[in-house]
């Protein structure tokens, strides 16, 4: 069985009630370590009015102990959830975990911290000195990402061969696909021939230079982007490539969003996350969050 450790996020959010109420359940499939001081879990469990399980072993990340406010963006608990984080990730780099899985931290909440990174997978671009790769989606459908977190004005300069085709070669290394993986144009209509763009022939260029280095038709397009996510059109590829953030994203969560979780490829260690954020609307209301993603992520630690 697989030792997980696990960053326990932002605790103004409903991370840690997932993490309590889902023990159970997880503890079948791996063996969990969360990333918190018993103080802090105490102090979260009571609020939530939930026993902590006998068997829920944890590890202190050396950070400052805080009052938990719940739904509130802080300083302290931005700075406790990179803590719990970075701790995690080095348990990771050092084999003592076979892996990492993250809940949802508050980026306001890491700014005000004091922390430069816009999320998990920027930090670990940095720590690992590699380009990770950001993933999401469940069994049905990945879609990875070419850019992510940035402005979409700068997306297309973005775009360049050199870089596009090291994506690509990164991606194919990192999952070994087995079938297609269709890769979405920039443009509407994929560029129309050139009348509402021209980035397309890039595109086409760095599948084509890829594929020929790999001996196989491996990678299909450009594809028309509003036609990619279409059933008629996804039932052909499990992996779609996205060239920005809401290209993705927005049709991925409208499809899957409750099942859907976040993974980083191109890393000499394995990280998972869920796919939502730290719903500070339900936070600490005795609502019970759904925690499909979150053992959605744990059965993808199990069988990778």
């Amino acid at each position: 069985m697989k030792k997980v450790a696990v960053s326990v996020g932002d605790l103004n959010g409903i991370g840690i009630e997932i993490a309590l109420r889902s023990h159970d359940e997880i503890s079948k499939l791996v063996k969990p370590l969360y990333i918190i001081d018993r103080e802090m879990l105490q102090q979260a469990a009571g609020l939530l009015d939930i026993s902590v399980p006998e068997d829920f072993e944890t590890l202190s990340p050396n950070s400052q102990i805080f009052e938990i406010l719940p739904s509130s963006i802080t300083a302290s608990s931005g700075r406790y959830s990179f803590d719990s984080f970075t701790a995690a990730v080095e348990l990771a780099r050092n084999g003592a975990v076979d892996a990492i899985l993250t809940l949802p931290i508050h980026k306001k909440a890491w700014e005000k911290a004091g922390v430069t990174y816009k999320g998990h997978t920027d930090a670990l671009r940095d720590i690992f000195r590699e380009e990770a790769i950001m993933m999401l989606g469940c069994e049905e459908l990945y879609v990875a990402l070419y850019t992510e977190h940035i402005p979409l004005r700068d997306v297309a300069p973005a775009l360049t061969a050199e870089k596009f085709t090291r994506f690509l070669r990164d991606f194919h290394n990192s999952t070994n696909p087995t079938g297609k993986v269709g890769v979405l144009g920039l443009n509407p209509h994929a560029g129309d021939g050139g009348v509402l763009g021209n980035e397309e022939e890039m595109i086409a260029g760095a599948i084509d230079t890829v594929n020929s280095e790999l001996g196989t038709e491996i990678f299909e397009g450009p594809l028309v982007p509003d036609i990619a996510f279409t059933p008629h059109t996804r039932v052909h590829y499990r992996y779609l490539i996205a060239l920005y953030h809401d290209q993705g994203l927005a049709p991925l969560k409208a499809l899957y969003f409750d099942e859907s979780i976040n993974v980083s490829l191109n890393l000499p260690i394995l990280r998972v996350s869920v796919d939502h954020g730290t719903a500070f609307d339900i936070a600490y209301k005795g609502m019970e969050p759904k925690n499909l993603s979150y053992l959605n992520a744990v059965r993808y630690i199990v069988y990778h």
